[in-house]
């Protein structure tokens, strides 16, 4: 029994690669942006194109486009051969559906269909229709569509198993991806042949294993687009405050207004309509349509939620990294990342598939499911629930797989486990932990009874794993964190015990170790500071080279209030961090600050929302970990010795570090990727 289901499903796949194989021609139906831009795709592939249209002027159009775009791309060396020899490939052809002997003749011999008409259910059933009578019995029949169901086109065929989505995104000349849309009806055979085609076509293709709303791309972008708008709505943040957070803390290429004018809002909103009228829980937000009302289009019309210089001519809207300062932009992609978890929870499509399909179809630097991972998968519930409780809106259900993750412990990258497995392992030191996440290797402050109170034996332990890290090829960054605390200062217990004439020995030098430590490595160093950094926890703090706090946490030398003094560096660093006066004030009155206000002394680099600092964290781990290494060392080390020497000594060692920077591989990999606008590859 089991050779013979073995021999079955060999002949299966026999059959379908048979089949592939005799694709020859292609039948384009529609020769509008999309349906020139498939054509043009598939003549590169060396496939037979016939493209059809209503109009001889329209395919005139299309033409004169492919042409240019074949002459653009042979010039960049990216087409092998010559234009005209792929235009030889492509034919055009007057057709009209409601005249069937013009698709008669047009449908006659090919083998694949791909109908890219206008977004109208009747419309390209009627297509459909007449290409189910006169296409040859072994044709499959594919839509374009990126919203209409593919069960209810198969509909006006007799051939519903033949009848497959392959849904390509624009411009379908640049971007990679397409969604294989399975219907209720559509064959095994007919999917595993559309998913050949395409990456013959060199595009790739994701199955879409449901024929759901939106299928993956759509019903993800359609959630952080309209979540952001509701933002706005709601008076929870501007425009630019939420496009500046996609923009420059989640690393998009365009933020969720911008992204809205792009596309046209008449055309998001009729998608969105589409999405809601088949079952999608989508609460559209009211701007949308109130622009809509005016003409208000995006960039087609001239204007949207920004202005451009013309109808039709787009340039990126001007918005300040500034604005996305204290956002907390989990609350903007929370319901994309729960819809990513819907997704997989219904069998549309696995985590990979979901991932893949965000990073093509929508240029996101990771897959949305990864970014919730990032994120923590526990602060994403927690935003949505407390919008459920708050709006009571159905958008805001969370999803019983992501509920149950959460459960379960798999929130994501801190975690080790959320939709991905991660690297990450934990040992006990005692009064600190060492934890290894990929590239990043965390410190972690270990006395929680005592405030992370810090000791002697404590600062010296943390020197020693800080030197090791410091030397570990696989270490980028380095992090001391310190739980709901990061530290309360240098235990006073211990404090009281200590010899007064051996202090330097026994408090000042594990500081020092500590510090040398730290300020001479060649890695990155990050103080992630919660609660509160006082006193030698603020001097801790202090050695790192880049510093984020909760905004809810307290800084300050408060030494003075018992009788003492800083003993571990902080006369010296906090003036070079915020000045004299401002020195002198923490250090003489001992009053603490909080984080917003050190943020603004320039004591700490960023103060952000509580939700979103340990996703800041470990974005800022990622960016960092982006950079040469070289590079970074060498600027580290420049810009450290710029406090202890004159200029004239800096801008000499300043000159020698950038020539050393120069002469390394990765700097020849960022120039040359520079001039070919390209992303550069570091070793």
């Amino acid at each position: 029994m089991g050779g013979a289901l073995a021999l079955y499903s060999l002949l299966r796949l026999w059959t379908a690669d048979q089949a592939l194989q005799e694709v020859r021609k292609v039948l384009v139906v529609g020769a509008g942006v999309m349906g020139h831009g498939i054509a043009q795709v598939a003549a590169m592939s060396g496939l037979n194109v016939r493209m059809i249209d209503i109009k001889q002027e329209f395919l005139d159009r299309a033409m004169e486009r492919i042409k240019e775009s074949l002459e653009k791309l042979y010039a960049k060396g990216k087409l092998k051969e010559p234009p005209e020899e792929v235009l030889k490939r492509i034919e055009t052809m007057v057709a009209n559906p409601d005249d069937e002997s013009s698709y008669a003749e047009a449908a006659k011999d090919v083998d694949f269909v791909i109908e890219a008409v206008p977004e109208k259910l009747e419309l390209k059933r009627a297509v459909f229709s007449v290409l189910d009578k006169y296409a040859p019995p072994h044709a499959i029949l594919a839509s374009n569509t990126s919203s209409i169901p593919i069960t209810e086109i198969a509909k006006a065929t007799k051939r519903p198993d033949k009848v497959v989505g392959m849904h390509f995104f624009n411009p379908p000349v640049i971007l990679k991806l397409v969604e294989v849309v399975r219907g209720k009806e559509t064959s095994d055979e007919t999917v595993k042949i559309t998913v050949e085609l395409a990456k013959k076509m060199g595009k790739v293709p994701i199955v879409v294993n449901k024929d759901v709303p939106g299928f993956i791309v759509n019903r993800i972008m359609a959630r952080f687009l309209n979540e952001g708008c509701w933002l706005v709505e709601r008076g929870v943040y501007t425009k630019e405050q939420v496009d500046a957070a996609l923009r420059y803390k989640l690393n998009f290429p365009m933020g969720a207004f911008e992204l809205a004018d792009y596309v046209g809002l008449d055309v998001l909103v009729h998608l969105m309509e589409a999405m809601k009228e088949r079952g999608m829980n989508l609460t559209i937000c009211p701007l949308f349509k109130k622009l809509l009302e005016e003409g208000k289009l995006g960039v087609k019309s001239g204007e949207g939620f920004y202005k451009y210089p013309a109808p039709g001519k787009f340039k990126k809207p001007v918005v300040k990294a500034s604005a996305a300062e204290g956002v907390d932009y989990i609350s903007i992609v929370d319901t994309a990342v729960n819809e990513g978890a819907w997704l997989v929870e219904n069998g549309v499509a696995g985590p990979e598939e979901v991932d893949t399909a965000t990073v093509l179809g929508l240029n996101l630097p990771m897959g949305i499911l990864k970014l919730g991972d990032s994120l923590g998968l526990d602060n994403v519930l927690d935003s949505i629930n407390e919008k459920k409780e708050k709006y009571g809106l159905e958008d805001y259900r969370p999803v019983q797989l992501l509920e149950n993750m959460v459960k379960e412990g798999k929130c994501g990258v801190k975690c080790g486990k959320g939709f991905y497995e991660y690297e990450v392992s934990e040992e006990d030191l005692g009064e600190i932990k060492v934890r290894r996440e990929g590239e990043a290797l965390w410190i972690i402050l270990n006395r929680p009874k005592q405030r992370n109170a810090l000791t002697p034996e404590m600062l010296l332990k943390m020197a020693e794993v800080a030197q090791k890290a410091c030397e570990d090829e696989g270490v980028r960054a380095i992090v001391l964190y310190g739980g709901d605390v990061f530290s309360a200062g240098f235990d006073l217990t211990v404090m009281k015990d200590v010899d007064p004439t051996k202090a330097p020995e026994t408090v000042a030098r594990p500081f020092k170790k500590l510090a040398l430590a730290l300020e001479g490595c060649p890695k990155p160093v990050i103080a992630y500071i919660t609660g509160y950094a006082l006193g030698g926890g603020l001097e801790v703090a202090m050695m790192a080279d880049l510093r984020l706090a909760t905004e809810d946490s307290l800084l300050g030398q408060p030494e003075i209030n018992v009788g003492i003094m800083p003993g571990g560096g902080g006369t010296q660093r906090l003036p070079r961090l915020v000045g004299l006066g401002r020195a002198m004030q923490l250090v003489l009155l001992g009053d603490p600050i909080d984080a917003v206000e050190a943020e603004k002394w320039g004591l700490v680099n960023w103060a952000v929302p509580k939700r979103i600092a340990d996703s800041e964290v470990r974005l800022l781990v990622k960016k960092l970990s982006s950079k040469p290494k070289e590079a970074l060392a060498l600027a580290k080390k420049a810009v450290r010795v710029a406090q202890e020497v004159p200029l004239i000594d800096g801008l000499e060692m300043e000159a020698e570090a950038f020539a050393r920077a120069l002469a390394t591989e990765n700097a020849k990999e960022g120039i040359a990727a520079f001039l070919e606008k390209r992303k550069p590859n570091f070793k």
